[in-house]
């Protein structure tokens, strides 16, 4: 993914993400890890909140579709990452 060519839009506006049960199963451990790592994202970018938890209601049977989609969204996360929330150690947020 390092030399992937950067997205603009964390999902394609004609993208419809649905079980797939005829597509090809990737492995399950993999993707929940690669979706853990974007939960963990979200604090700091809620730009990817509501394409993340499309990603996550396919975690108990991940396909080569999902994987693809959630690969977009790494696609995205490398062209904008000067976008963020940043929370200075000094702030008044309770």
């Amino acid at each position: 993914m390092e030399s992937c060519k950067a997205a603009t839009t964390p999902m394609s506006t004609n993208c419809y993400l649905s079980t797939d049960e005829a597509g090809t199963a990737v492995d399950q451990t993999k993707y929940r890890r690669l979706i853990g790592s974007l939960l963990y994202l979200i604090a700091s970018r809620p730009d990817i909140m509501f394409v993340v938890f499309l990603c996550v209601r396919f975690q108990s049977f991940p396909r080569e579709s999902h994987l693809k989609f959630a690969k977009r969204i790494l696609k995205y996360l490398k062209g904008t990452t000067s976008v963020g929330l940043w929370y200075p150690s000094h702030s008044l947020i309770h």
